[in-house]
């Protein structure tokens, strides 16, 4: 995880409860208990959800990404952004490597279309795939008084309010963030900061085929399987199901949209990803 000035979290202590007011400010308890921020920032805290239909590609998203941090950050782009997608299948390295967690050959995988790409965000190595929704948060964590421990813990909360609205009890773990049935991991969190500005992010699993999960030791912890909201009890949901209500959530963390938008997302900065 690059974090920049913004403070290291200690990865292997129990995970931070919520985040905790400055002193003189006060915390609204939303009804789903996803807290808001403090209300007497002035900031104007809009963020844009976006939602990209279909299977996306993981290196041109990433470049998308990396360019939304540089316009955040140059002002060119004026709001926050969270982009919600599927990926086409895909194994991803951490910062902290994972390839010597990787259980089958990439010769393999190529023979069966599965990319596995290197990544600058904090974790180990993960599979994305079809039926798991992913969310890229491009967030100014210093614009808005955020440590990055409380960044993570909203997103883990997100995630775990949207497990609960379809019916599955999940929760955090001190072995690993990201949020848990049991002793099962159901959704991933992994993310990066650049000039204060978040990037990478969080992964839901839905209904994606846990198989892939088999061919690595996922997040480099041994013995840990994979589950997803299906298995664990959410009946018939869809990703698109999920991705409303996980993009509800993270309105109410991150601030009323300016807009919600499928397909045609980000203007400039999607068209010349597309070009990439």
């Amino acid at each position: 995880m690059k974090h920049g000035r913004l403070g290291t979290p200690n990865w292997r202590a129990e995970p931070p409860g919520p985040p905790k007011p400055s002193k003189g400010e006060k915390w609204v308890t939303h009804r789903l208990t996803c807290p808001r921020k403090p209300t007497n920032r002035t900031l104007d805290e809009a963020v844009r959800i976006l939602v990209l239909e279909g299977l996306q590609p993981y290196v041109p998203i990433l470049h998308l990404q990396h360019r939304l941090v540089s316009a955040r950050h140059a002002g060119t782009l004026s709001t926050d952004l969270i982009l919600l997608l599927q990926h086409e299948p895909v194994f991803t390295l951490g910062h902290n490597g994972g390839r010597e967690n990787l259980n089958v050959s990439e010769n393999i995988l190529r023979k069966k279309g599965i990319q596995v790409v290197q990544t600058k965000r904090g974790g180990n190595i993960t599979y994305h795939g079809p039926g798991q929704v992913i969310a890229y948060p491009i967030i100014d964590l210093r614009a808005r008084r955020l440590r990055v421990t409380e960044y993570v813990w909203m997103l883990e909360e997100a995630m775990i309010q949207t497990a609960a609205a379809h019916g599955v009890n999940a929760r955090r773990n001190p072995r690993n963030h990201g949020i848990w049935v049991g002793e099962k991991k159901l959704g991933s969190v992994g993310i990066a900061v650049r000039h204060g500005i978040t990037y990478h992010g969080l992964a839901l699993n839905v209904t994606l085929s846990l198989e892939p999960f088999s061919w690595i030791t996922p997040c480099g912890l041994t013995g840990v399987a994979m589950t997803s909201l299906r298995e664990a009890g959410a009946g018939d949901v869809s990703p698109r199901e999920v991705m409303e209500t996980l993009s509800r959530c993270l309105k109410e963390f991150f601030g009323t949209p300016m807009a919600h938008t499928h397909g045609e997302a980000t203007g400039r900065h999607l068209q010349s990803t597309r070009q990439v």
